[in-house]
């Protein structure tokens, strides 16, 4: 029970006590009872570490000690990592033992401990390499070299930089010289491992005075290419992923050939995994098709070769493995948008015989083929694509099928078919909740097709399609409310929502504001009255308090989706991508207006310039991208031209937001799908006995208000990020007027604190000391943030309030009373002999 509770309790001192009395009892089960709660206790507590190290020396060095006990005391010093003294002492004894004990348990056991010291205490670490490569080639054992194999993986995962050249060749010629199997796949996988990090370029970096190593003559390649060809699908998996990394981390001039072998040798595996629909074969098949995806990425002159063999391949592959090499064409072609066109031919066959196949992956194919088919599209669906596919989802899709081909189009930006898509899917389902839901994403999908025939030029035509695709979002968002429940209230949906219906209603007023100009132009003496009045925006006339307005609103939309990113914890990193896109096409409205009409002199393009830095990942955010770049050229190049401001100036700022409209909405998988779900309830204590009641405090002492905290996890905790830690903030806030004869100092009207708290077991706790020393009613509100491991800080809440009653000290206000009467007696005296 101790060893359970170190979490809590990790400095207790009786405790510790307890532990060090047990581990000399003769009692066989207190002992092992004392060595689990010792293990537990030296992991949380430096001080406990440092005490107890010496008597675990002493026992595990006793001779009255059985081996049995010594193989359990043993992996306590793993945990003697708090400093380097104790880490090296630990160290000396772990050596000392693996050399006087050498049976086969006592190797395995020391070597490990040996391994997760060096871990934990960030030392000795190329010393433990060099020891465990030792072990590898010289001892004959066969489980003494797997546990040498383990604890190799495991340092090559987490400290890849501390590998030299000589580590990783010594590794390279213990593979090739051994003949098992199963040793020959654990090597290939510490190299694998070993090849996609840092370890790879410093292996084929030269020495002083050498000329670097040709790759294809290195022993890590020869290994690799040996492996590709294994007769076992696993050794033959590394040995690819091993040339792939080896051919991406080299210059490209040196890997010519070698680039050639691995395709090869990719293409030989997907042959023979795409036959085979078994676990090991699809694992392999997988694991090639991610190796090419990555070197295609750095390799894109391979692409159509490796393209075209895909797609030959999806004619004669089982179902299973046509959905693996899908996913594979649909990450190419968001790389290389190139390749796009000439793929739908053959995807368009595919399509039309999908349905032909009877297997349980028939619908997983069909969704996968139309996903592919909607990322080769560059532009909308054309009417020949919309005709094969929409027979071949009436003969033989599911509705569940036709729902999640209907979301890839969206997320694609292919709205018009979407919108067919959700319309005959409602009257489907069987919830009112579900046919509200379909309804609002068709009213969403509608909208956002309404924009997708904007014209470059066109303004009146612009905010024609702006209005009627407003009259569609609030459609949708009516409906979008009656699709909420109670578990489920679309929190983040409603927000993003009605932020782009406030988006589109301040890009239809800044396009009416420039249309102004025409109808409303500067006055004659508008130069006169800037010059005279000292301000420049005199000089535009009414527009230019218009533009300020707008300005402000876009800004003010920008915090907006800054307050929902922060919010949105549990959404995937494309989703997060998206917000941000939202938020910077504001802030680049806003930029453009203060750079061509408000303050063209002060206004810089530096906020907006790292944005085609930036590594796209979907087709959406490579067209916003081009968008940015392209407005911000034009504005740099007009404002360098032309004085402001004149119809140019305000046909580029319609030509910016026509420019954004014109690319399709993608609504990304948070949107539709919550895969990771995180919240926090929150208990503060002490609390009223009724919801209404305050808590009574006097104004002389301090309130210790106690918070408690659950977190609550979804099916899959942690599948984007983690809690590392929770933000509390408590404030108390004076809500009601003091008395009169009260002076509120300034600190007394709103008092803050934050504490940060990391939870155990999901579970966290803090108190906070709060002062109450103005009489009245005060409202304590208790917030909470988390903080993920990254340390950046989301919204999250919740947040709880209290109310506070300060009631004066019966004592001070007596004093005060007959403070009060002297006062006024004195007052009173000279009042007489008037």
């Amino acid at each position: 029970m101790l060893g359970s509770l170190a979490s809590i309790i990790p400095e207790r001192k009786n405790a510790h006590h307890s532990i060090r009395q047990s581990l000399d009892s003769h009692d066989n089960v207190e002992v092992e009872a004392a060595i689990f709660a010792a293990a537990s206790f030296s992991s949380h507590s430096k001080d406990f570490a440092a005490g107890i190290c010496n008597k675990i020396s002493e026992m595990i060095q006793g001779l009255a000690t059985p081996v049995e006990l010594k193989l359990k005391l043993i992996p306590m010093l793993q945990y003697m990592h708090h400093d380097a003294a104790l880490a090296s002492r630990s160290r000396e004894l772990l050596q000392e033992l693996v050399s006087s004990y050498p049976s086969t348990p006592m190797v395995i056991v020391t070597l490990h401990t040996f391994t997760q010291l060096s871990l934990s205490a960030l030392i000795h670490i190329p010393k433990q390499i060099d020891l465990l490569l030792q072990y590898l080639k010289e001892d004959p054992r066969k489980a003494v070299k797997r546990l040498a194999i383990q604890d190799l993986k495991l340092l090559a995962k987490k400290a890849p930089h501390m590998w030299s050249r000589k580590n990783i060749q010594m590794l390279c010629e213990s593979a090739l010289s051994t003949p098992y199997d199963g040793l020959k796949l654990g090597m290939a996988s510490v190299l694998s491992t070993l090849s996609g990090t840092i370890a790879i370029k410093q292996y084929f970096s030269p020495t002083t005075g050498e000329s670097p190593p040709s790759p294809h003559l290195t022993d890590i390649v020869k290994l690799a290419q040996e492996c590709c060809y294994h007769s076992n699908l696993a050794v033959a998996a590394h040995g690819v992923t091993v040339l792939a990394n080896v051919a991406i981390s080299c210059p490209e001039k040196d890997v010519v050939q070698l680039e050639q072998d691995t395709v090869m040798g990719m293409e030989s595996l997907l042959l023979l995994c795409s036959q085979d629909d078994g676990a090991s074969a699809q694992t392999t098949l997988k694991t090639v098709l991610v190796c090419l995806v990555r070197m295609l990425r750095a390799r894109p002159l391979l692409s159509q070769v490796c393209v075209e063999f895909l797609l030959a391949q999806l004619h004669h592959s089982c179902d299973s493995a046509c959905v693996a090499i899908c996913h594979a064409l649909a990450a190419i072609v968001t790389q290389l948008p190139v390749l796009g066109e000439s793929m739908l031919g053959n995807l368009l066959e595919l399509y039309s015989s999908a349905t032909l196949r009877s297997s349980d992956k028939q619908q997983e194919l069909l969704v996968c083929l139309a996903t592919v088919v909607f990322v080769a599209s560059q532009s909308s669906l054309s009417a020949e694509v919309k005709d094969v596919i929409r027979p071949q989802l009436e003969a033989s899709a599911n509705g569940w099928t036709v729902y999640r081909i209907a979301r890839q189009a969206s997320r694609m930006g292919c709205h018009e078919f979407s919108s067919e898509l959700y319309q005959s899917l409602r009257t489907r389902v069987a919830s009112e909740h579900f046919y509200f839901w379909l309804n609002a994403l068709m009213e969403f999908s509608q909208a956002e097709h309404c924009l997708t025939s904007l014209a470059d030029g066109d303004y009146s035509g612009a905010i024609s399609a702006i209005t009627d695709a407003l009259k569609s979002y609030q459609k949708g968002f009516t409906s979008l409310t009656a699709a909420s429940t109670p578990l489920s209230p679309l929190t983040f949906q409603c927000e993003f929502v009605k932020l782009r219906i406030d988006t589109l209603q301040a890009l239809a007023q800044l396009i009416c504001t420039c249309n102004s100009l025409k109808t409303s132009p500067p006055p004659a003496i508008a130069a006169s009255m800037a010059l005279s009045s000292g301000s420049e925006l005199q000089r535009c006339g009414r527009i230019s308090q218009q533009m300020k307005l707008s300005t402000d609103e876009f800004r003010s939309l920008a915090s907006r989706y800054a307050d929902l990113y922060q919010s949105s914890f549990d959404a995937d990193s494309a989703t997060l991508r998206n917000v941000e896109l939202q938020q910077q096409s504001c802030l680049l409205i806003s930029y453009v207006i203060e750079a061509l009409i408000l303050d063209p002199h002060t206004a810089s393009l530096q906020d907006f310039g790292p944005l085609s830095s930036v590594q796209a990942e979907s087709k959406y955010e490579r067209r916003m991208q081009s968008v940015f770049n392209l407005v911000l050229e034009e504005v740099e190049t007009l404002s360098r031209k032309h004085p402001p401001v004149s119809y140019l100036h305000t046909g580029c700022l319609c030509d910016a937001v026509i420019a954004l409209l014109k690319v399709p909405l993608s609504f990304q998988r948070h949107f539709f799908q919550k895969l990771q779900s995180t919240s926090i309830k929150l208990a503060l204590s002490p609390s009223p006995r009724t919801p209404n009641e305050p808590i009574p405090v006097q104004n002389t002492q301090q309130l210790t208000l106690k918070v408690e905290g659950v977190i609550q996890h979804g099916f899959t905790p942690g599948l984007f990020r983690k809690i590392h830690s929770v933000c509390l903030t408590a404030s108390a806030t004076l809500q009601s007027k003091p008395a009169p004869e009260f002076k509120v100092p300034l600190e007394s009207k709103a008092n803050e604190i934050e504490q940060r708290v990391e939870p155990h077991n999901d579970y966290f706790s803090t108190q906070f000391l709060l002062n109450f020393s103005v009489p009245g009613s005060h409202s304590v509100t208790v917030e909470a943030c988390v903080v993920d491991e990254s340390g950046v800080q989301w919204k999250t809440g919740p947040t709880s309030t209290v109310s506070v009653k300060s009631m004066e000290d019966p004592f001070s206000q007596q004093l005060r009373h007959q403070q009060a009467g002297a006062q006024a007696a004195q007052r009173s005296v000279p009042a007489r002999f008037q």
